[in-house]
C-alpha cells in the first residue's frame, strides 16, 4: 500500500487529473450525496498527519525575521488583493466563485510547499516555519477578508467559520503533535525520523484526493453540462498564479540566496488548497460545493506549475548569492 500511495504522490500531475475524471464519471453513474458524511473526517486526515511531520522546536531556531517578513506581507498584504481583484473582474455573476478565489487567495503555504522546497534545493527549514505561520495567520484572516471583501454579496457565518477551523485546523494540529511524541517515545527519534514520518505526508495525499473526488463528485452533473464554465475558470486562475510566481520571483532575485529564493517562491505560490477545499464543504453546506470546483481546477495549475518552476529555478536565481551551492 505505501509503494501505491508513494506512486500517487509522485505523480500528482497526473493523479489529480485522475481523480477528477473519476469523480466525474462516478457522480454521473451513482448518487453521491452520502459521501457528505466524510467531508470532516478526510478533511482533518489531510491536515492532521502533516502536523505528525513538524517538529515544534525548529520553528523557534533561526527565524530568519527578514524571510519570513517578506513573505507574509505577500502572502496576506498582496496576493489576497489580487484574488479579490480576479474575481470581482471575472466571476461577477458568481459570487460563490469568486469567494472561492479569495479563499484560495488568502490561506498560503502548505504540505507541499516543504515538498516542493526540497525538491528545489530550497531552504526547507524556513518553509516549515512559513507553512505553520501561513496556517495560523490565513485560518485566522481568511475570514476576515471574506467578510471584507464578500460581505455585502454574501453571508458570511463568521461564528460558524471559526468553530469549524477549530475542528478542521486546531484538533489535528494537536493531535499531530501528540502522536508525534508519542510515536517518538516509544520508537525512538531515529526509528521515527527513518521509518516513520515519511508515511504520514502519504496519508495526507491519499485524503487530498479522496476530498477532490467528493468535491467533484458532486458537482459532476453540472461540470457536464456547463463546461464553459469550467474552462472559464482556468483564465483567472492562471493569471493568479502567474502574478504569484512572477512577485516571488523578481523579489527572490533582488533580495535573498538561491536557497531563499526559492522558498520565497513556494512559501506563497503553494496555496493551502487542502484547507480551503475542507472550509468550502463543512462551512458552505451545498453551496460549498460551487466553491470547492474552482479550487479543484486550482490543483491542476499548482502541481503542474510547482513541478515546472523547480526545472527552471535554478536558471532563474543562478546569480543569486549561494546559488553555487545550493544554501
Amino acid at each position: 500500500m505505501w509503494n501505491v500511495l508513494k506512486f500517487i504522490k509522485k505523480h500528482l500531475v497526473y493523479s489529480i487529473p485522475a481523480t477528477m475524471a473519476l469523480g466525474i464519471a462516478c457522480g454521473l453513474i451513482f448518487d453521491l450525496s452520502t459521501l457528505k458524511t466524510l467531508i470532516v473526517p478526510v478533511s482533518i486526515l489531510m491536515i492532521y498527519p502533516i502536523m505528525v511531520t513538524v517538529n515544534v522546536k525548529s520553528l523557534f531556531s533561526q527565524c530568519q525575521f527578514k524571510l519570513q517578513g517578506v513573505t507574509q506581507t505577500v502572502n496576506f498584504l498582496v496576493i489576497p488583493f489580487i484574488g479579490y481583484g480576479l474575481g470581482a473582474i471575472f466571476f461577477q455573476d458568481s459570487p460563490m466563485t469568486a469567494f472561492g478565489l479569495l479563499l484560495i487567495a488568502s490561506l498560503p503555504t502548505s504540505g507541499m510547499t516543504l515538498s516542493w522546497t526540497a525538491f528545489a534545493r530550497g531552504n526547507v527549514n524556513a518553509a516549515i516555519k512559513m507553512t505553520m505561520t501561513g496556517l495560523i495567520a490565513g485560518t485566522i484572516l481568511s475570514p476576515l477578508y471574506a467578510k471584507a471583501f464578500m460581505g455585502q454579496v454574501m453571508t458570511i457565518p463568521l461564528t460558524d467559520v471559526f468553530q469549524k477551523i477549530s475542528i478542521i485546523i486546531v484538533l489535528p494540529l494537536l493531535l499531530g503533535y501528540l502522536t508525534r511524541v508519542l510515536l517518538i517515545i516509544i520508537y525512538g527519534q531515529t526509528s521515527f525520523d527513518q521509518n516513520l514520518k515519511q508515511k504520514f505526508p502519504l496519508i495526507a495525499t491519499l485524503a487530498v484526493l479522496m476530498i477532490i473526488f467528493i468535491a467533484i463528485g458532486l458537482k459532476a452533473r453540472i461540470i457536464v453540462d456547463h463546461p464553459l464554465f469550467v474552462l472559464k475558470m482556468l483564465i483567472p486562475l492562471i493569471i493568479f498564479y502567474a502574478a504569484n510566481y512572477t512577485l516571488t520571483t523578481v523579489i527572490g532575485r533582488m533580495f535573498f540566496s538561491r536557497a531563499d529564493a526559492v522558498t520565497l517562491v513556494y512559501g506563497s505560490v503553494m496555496r493551502n488548497l487542502s484547507v480551503a477545499l475542507a472550509m468550502a464543504m463543512t462551512i458552505f453546506g451545498k453551496k460549498g460545493s460551487d466553491i470547492a470546483l474552482i479550487i479543484a481546477v486550482a490543483y491542476i495549475i499548482q502541481v503542474q506549475t510547482a513541478a515546472v518552476f523547480v526545472k527552471i529555478s535554478q536558471t532563474l536565481f543562478n546569480n543569486n548569492k549561494g546559488a553555487e551551492d545550493g544554501i
